[in-house]
């Protein structure tokens, strides 16, 4: 029998059979059943389906059935999209990892184009490798490519199905984003301004007192200041109530539903979710039951804290007070959405923060000369009495170009989640069908030598570079592959700016809180770079001690801790920050 966990790859990248493009009678492709993720996609076929004289065996026929049935089906319709040979049912099990499937991904794109072709037990994968692909595709096909994947163990057996992520394209959908537009617009961020800042000045004193806990610290500044947006709420310290809640829930759907980048055999068999307890290998329904009670005790008890807080009128505002007093008397529906688009915006918001600054902390380590010539300009513009404010973004360049450089050369998501293609649909010829989950490999396009010259080394004044071609600028603007225009704009829903701002929430289904995001992210990085000196540690005896930088993870490509040496500036910044302190108290 199966075992109650995810199923995992061996630990490689492209097997060693050699890549071949096929045609489509050798290159199968389904809308079901549905893998779940990139990462969740790399999976082996359950070893329960060798058994013949039991159920699986049953089931596996069937699916050797549907399988004929779609080859059939696929080669009257025309070609794939190319890609690596398959093998009989399985597909492409053995040409995915867990780990880093981004740079898989990209080395099929320079074998077989921008556009390639795998399947899992039918369930079709197309990569997108290129800026063009990923905007005819996922943004001005948004209509049709906009969709999610099912997610049986995620979504229904562990309560994340009414989260923003996870919801498909439809009636809730739209709801969720109403309501995140309404509060967290582009109009709206400037709001916001003070209460970052404040949460800023905290997050850089906390790491001049402790720089060897910058992971940390970033973590709390995260939750913290999404804490405060969304629901009011000021932790009180690491070992805050609802701070420790959400970094639990953010664990679960990060490491553990997510684990080791495999899927779970429900999800591919979702009948597997009526097991009764004492069956065998019915582990992962108490596992799901588990992991679905906290997650729905993150769901309601910082809303329930806004209601209360609302009631005796003693509450700061917020995302979810802003929208409940606008609402004056809310429906049962309008408090079920409003419960999970809350909810939905802590993981995101904490894992980009935390990757990008860890990015940048590495990028400044290893480049001396670019923080150098930050700090000259934020010194010439700011002067050393006061630090960086929102205000001064205009006239910080240079500052600007660093952080666009940390996007590109540190995408914290190399591959974007999946969409999932609603019809059928012919793309330069190539045939891809419907149920197909689409992924945009932004590694690839942040790496791409025709956009980016000498793309792997840490160059902000690319950015400085006058383009005339409006073309060639958007598609060298990090922002418009790392944040692609969402239908919104399509829709007539946003301004032009904000359609540069969706990185994180790729294409159609990015996050209208975004913005608030890119923001917070941008007074850090200038905060920190007017006050801190970041270098490589050294030892005991003076020798500089090279880092060494890991990343262990499937999803956000996050790097884990290193040795960096953070310390601030002059005693007259140590001064300043101090001054902070006084101010926000």
């Amino acid at each position: 029998m199966f075992e109650s966990q995810s199923i995992e790859l061996p630990q490689h990248g492209v097997s060693d059979r050699s890549p071949q493009k096929h045609c489509a009678t050798c290159h199968q492709s389904s809308s079901s059943p549905k893998l779940t993720s990139p990462s969740l996609a790399a999976a082996a076929l359950p070893p329960f389906l060798i058994s013949m004289g039991s159920p699986w065996a049953v089931a596996g026929a069937l699916l050797v059935g549907l399988l004929i049935w779609h080859k059939k089906r696929l080669s009257a319709r025309g070609a794939l999209p190319p890609g690596p040979r398959p093998l009989p049912i399985l597909g492409n099990i053995l040409d995915l990892t867990p780990k880093e499937l981004w740079l898989v991904a990209t080395t099929w794109a320079k074998e077989f184009g921008d556009v390639v072709h795998v399947h899992i037990l039918g369930q079709g994968l197309v990569f997108l490798s290129s800026p063009e692909a990923t905007m005819d595709l996922l943004d001005r096909k948004g209509s049709i490519y906009g969709d999610k994947p099912t997610l049986v163990m995620a979504g229904e057996l562990c309560g994340c199905d009414d989260m923003v992520a996870f919801t498909p394209y439809g009636e809730q959908s739209k709801r969720q984003r109403r309501l995140m537009n309404r509060a967290l617009g582009m109009a709206a961020i400037p709001a916001y301004h003070p209460l970052i800042e404040t949460e800023t000045h905290s997050f850089i004193r906390n790491l001049v007192a402790s720089p060897f806990k910058y992971m940390e610290h970033s973590r709390r500044y995260a939750g913290s200041l999404t804490l405060s947006v969304v629901y009011g709420y000021e932790v009180a310290g690491t070992d805050d109530k609802f701070l420790t809640l959400a970094e639990e829930c953010v664990d679960i759907l990060a490491n553990k539903i997510s684990s080791g980048g495999g899927i779970w055999p429900v999800d591919i068999f979702p009948a597997l979710k009526h097991l009764p307890a004492w069956a065998p290998g019915s582990g992962f329904l108490a596992k799901a039951d588990k992991w679905k009670a906290k997650m729905t005790e993150f769901v309601e008890q910082p809303y329930e804290f806004v209601k209360t807080s609302l009631k005796s009128g003693q509450y700061a505002p917020s995302f979810c007070s802003m929208l409940l007093e606008d609402a004056k008397t809310p429906t049962q529906q309008f408090e079920f959405d409003l419960r999970y688009t809350a909810n939905s915006m802590y993981a995101a918001s904490m894992d980009t923060t935390i990757t990008t600054f860890c990015h940048f902390l590495l990028a400044m380590m290893l480049h001396p000369e670019v923080l150098a010539r930050a700090q000259e300009e934020i010194d010439r513009v700011v002067g050393s009495d006061r630090l960086p404010t929102f205000s001064d973004r205009d006239s910080l360049p240079f500052v600007d170009a660093v952080l666009n450089e940390v996007y590109r050369w540190g995408v914290p998501v190399p591959l974007s989640l999946p969409h999932r293609l609603m019809e059928d649909d012919v793309y330069r010829g190539m045939f891809i069908p419907k149920g197909s989950l689409i992924l945009a490999n932004v590694w690839a396009i942040s790496r791409d030598e025709g956009l980016f010259p000498n793309a792997s080394a840490f160059l902000p004044e690319r950015y400085l570079e006058k383009i005339d071609d409006p073309v060639l600028a958007k598609r060298r603007d990090p922002r418009s592959f790392v944040f692609v225009r969402p239908l919104d704009l399509v829709a007539g829903n946003m301004t032009d700016h904000a359609c540069h701002l969706s990185h994180i929430y790729q294409h159609s289904r990015r996050c209208p809180g975004v913005s608030l995001v890119e923001s917070s992210i941008w007074i850090l990085l200038a905060n920190a770079m007017a006050t801190l000196d970041i270098s490589k540690p050294k030892d005991e005896f003076g020798n500089v001690i090279e880092p060494k930088v890991d990343f262990n993870n499937s999803v956000f490509r996050v790097p884990d801790h290193f040795q960096c040496d953070i310390r601030p500036r002059s005693a007259h910044t140590l001064k300043v920050l101090r001054q902070t302190e006084t101010t926000h108290s």
